[in-house]
């Protein structure tokens, strides 16, 4: 079964880690990637680098920026392919985000 790890990082998480530290994240990150049961990944660009289409009063409203304010923004995804839940649940886990105060959410990828 394939299941989307959507990983939500805690904004200000890599403020005052020195580079090896970071180096250790990137590490962690590509050793992930590089798992045969990862399918596809991707890091996503900053939150403010975002722009927000929604519809509102008959019309397409275009924003710069997230939807919302929030304590945890979207920021990259591991498509895996996994026997179960709690082989997804190990994999999402070494996710650093984790570690830094953000979370993964696993969703099953629907059926076409």
């Amino acid at each position: 079964m394939r299941y989307a790890l959507l990983i939500n990082e805690r904004p200000g998480s890599y403020d005052g880690l020195d580079a090896a530290e970071r180096a250790g994240i990137t590490e962690a990150y590509t050793a992930l990637r590089q798992d045969p049961r990862v399918v596809d990944g991707a890091r996503l660009g900053p939150a403010e680098t975002a722009t927000t289409v929604r519809w509102g009063h008959d019309e397409l409203l275009i924003t710069d920026g997230p939807f919302a304010d929030t304590k945890e923004v979207f920021g990259g995804y591991y498509l895996v392919e996994a026997p179960d839940l709690d082989a997804a649940l190990e994999l999402a886990g070494r996710i650093p985000a984790v570690r830094l105060g953000g979370s993964v959410e696993i969703r099953p990828v629907a059926a076409p």
